[in-house]
């Protein structure tokens, strides 16, 4: 037992001994702090390379196509490496506002008036100052539309029309009706499956410069909505390419998944939050308008966009059902009917539009290309390594 006794004060002795060594020296500055930081450098460094940075799964209709993206656009056949600090598609989309850019750009606005009296909200970049393309009626024209309560104020719009500057090309932002600040004349807003209004649009624009090469990119819902375009009128359409980012191919797999509890929490209330102040403000100048049609009282109680397309949406744009309203939205019922080359960039791990939802399988147009990235990565960010670079070099 005295032996014992001993042994316990020597070992107390000890470890006091070497408790005040480590609290003198620090932990990092110790041998076993730095040993448990490289070990665990080491093994992350392993877990990223072998899990996350991955080449993008590249799905393509028509082989002609295949060759023209490997040749002018080889970012689609390389490694993608998520930046490493936050790799995780949610954890991107709510550091973007904070740690984005804005490149300033200036706008020249033009409200368009559309067949049933209402306006449209069109916001020119017209790149007076190209020097590759001099002539404005032969300038190329690229006509952007935002995600659902987007607008042309948008980050990763204001850097799109920034990297189409330095190629010489003019940009026009397509706001969808009450969003960008003007009034609402008529009572109607917008969905990604009515396409008149981008319609009215496309036709404004190629009409102004009939001659410029003409061409589109639609983010998540603007993208849902340029297919669905391209779908409906396939060839005849004056576009001659287009580029979609993030898009939702299946509505009703988009909406369950977005309704999963921390997706809700994270995007799904606040999104249908800004749904409904784009149809009230303060002064209840839009409100007023849907009263006749729609139970307003119920629609400011909606919780989820599920519920606010239940019983706004498909009530405004005359479907009979909620389930009609989604299946007509969903692009994937469009595809084999589109008509000029399109490049679809998806990620993985997008909440907004799960992978399920754009199962790698053959397109049905030649002219279809699907660049889904098969490892994490976000939206519309597509944040690499440490900085923000792959949407650029895309």
């Amino acid at each position: 037992m005295q032996r014992l006794a001993m042994d316990l004060r020597v070992l107390s002795r000890e470890l006091a001994l070497y408790l005040e060594h480590q609290v003198r020296v620090g932990f990092f500055g110790s041998g076993v702090g730095l040993s448990l930081i490289l070990g665990f450098s080491v093994a992350y460094a392993c877990y990223y390379l072998s899990s996350i940075a991955k080449k993008p799964q590249l799905v393509i209709g028509g082989e002609s196509f295949s060759r023209f993206l490997q040749d002018h656009c080889p970012v689609v056949t390389e490694t993608y490496y998520p930046t490493v600090w936050c790799w995780e598609s949610r954890g991107q989309t709510l550091l973007r506002p904070f740690i984005t850019a804005k490149p300033p750009v200036q706008y020249r606005n033009e409200l368009i008036k559309t067949a049933d009296g209402g306006q449209i909200s069109l916001d020119w970049f017209d790149n007076n100052n190209s020097a590759c393309y001099v002539d404005a009626s032969t300038r190329p024209t690229i006509l952007l539309l935002p995600g659902l309560t987007g607008t042309s104020k948008e980050s990763y719009i204001l850097h799109m029309i920034h990297l189409s500057e330095e190629l010489g090309y003019r940009c026009v932002v397509f706001n969808n009706r009450g969003v960008a600040g003007e009034s609402l004349l008529t009572p109607r807003t917008y969905c990604c499956a009515n396409t008149e209004d981008l319609e009215a649009v496309i036709h404004h624009v190629h009409s102004l410069y009939p001659v410029a090469p003409f061409l589109a990119a639609g983010v998540s819902m603007g993208g849902m909505l340029l297919l669905n375009y391209l779908g409906k009128i396939g060839s005849k359409t004056p576009l001659m390419a287009a580029a979609t980012f993030s898009v939702g191919w299946n509505t009703f797999a988009c909406s369950e998944s977005l309704e999963r509890p921390l997706n809700w929490l994270l995007f799904n209330y606040y999104l249908t939050t800004c749904l409904q102040s784009s149809v009230k403000n303060e002064s209840y100048e839009h409100r007023h308008m849907f009263v006749e049609q729609i139970d307003m009282d119920q629609v400011m109680k909606a919780k989820s966009i599920r519920e606010f397309d239940k019983l706004f949406t498909a009530v405004m744009f005359g479907y009979r059902t909620l389930d009609d309203y989604y299946s007509d939205a969903s692009p994937n019922r469009r595809l084999k009917s589109v008509g000029i080359p399109v490049l679809c960039l998806n990620a993985a791990d997008d909440v907004f539009s799960p992978s399920h939802d754009y199962a790698p399988v053959p397109l049905p147009g030649e002219n279809l290309s699907l660049f889904a990235s098969s490892s994490q990565s976000p939206r519309v960010n597509e944040f690499e390594v440490f900085f923000p670079l792959t949407w650029k070099r895309v």
